[in-house]
């Protein structure tokens, strides 16, 4: 019993913990809804945008998926596929999501077009 209330103890730290890096962005974004001049809305979510990989780093989550690479089927997810003499064999065309993943674990698969 101890031990398994020690598990979820960890557990809880560290959705915690995660939680408390996100918090910076949602005030952010709450701020951002204060305006109502569209460029400085606009300006305000690419500042958010912006800050979020340092959030991801101190996660130490990683983002991945990204035109040019080789497709692999373990973390990308090809929902369409071309046939181009200009792209090489399983190149990454377009993404239509990024993919997530946090040390080997993949929180979300790139969501990908693939050439040939």
């Amino acid at each position: 019993k101890r031990s398994k209330a020690e598990r979820e103890g960890v557990y809880a730290d560290a959705y915690a913990d995660a939680v408390k890096e996100l918090l910076p962005v949602l005030d952010n974004l709450e701020r951002a809804t204060q305006y109502t001049a569209p460029d400085k809305v606009a300006e305000g979510v690419e500042l958010i945008l912006k800050g979020l990989p340092d959030v991801f780093a101190k996660m130490k989550i990683t983002v991945f998926g990204k035109a040019g690479e080789q497709f692999d089927p373990n973390i990308h997810n090809a929902v369409m596929h071309i046939e181009d003499a200009s792209y090489g064999e399983n190149e990454i065309v377009d993404v239509f999501q990024q993919g997530y993943m946090l040390g080997d674990k993949v929180i979300r698969y790139a969501m990908v077009r693939v050439a040939n």
